[in-house]
């Protein structure tokens, strides 16, 4: 998978598990997921988790590893990236 792509992949993951009216392009990859940024909360955190156990066969382990992963699109691209490749 192309860089680029999983950060789109990602993008198209969040709007349609959280049902946001937004397109990939409205997503900047390094704003913050939560907070100010795109706005998303615990009750998305749960949800976004499923989808990623679903999607990419991984799993964020503790509250600390996922305060760092759901940092930005870029930040979870790169964590997918690290456990995908330690898993190989």
């Amino acid at each position: 998978m192309t860089e680029q792509r999983l950060e789109d992949t990602l993008k198209k993951l969040i709007i349609n598990r959280l049902r946001l009216d937004k397109t990939p392009d409205e997503i900047d990859e390094q704003q913050p997921l939560f907070g100010e940024g795109l706005g998303l909360d615990s009750i998305d955190a749960l949800e976004l988790v499923v989808g990623l156990e679903e999607e990419f066969s991984i799993t964020i382990p503790d509250e600390d590893v996922g305060k760092e992963a759901f940092a930005s699109i870029n930040a979870l691209a790169n964590y997918i990236r690290t456990t995908k490749h330690m898993a190989e």
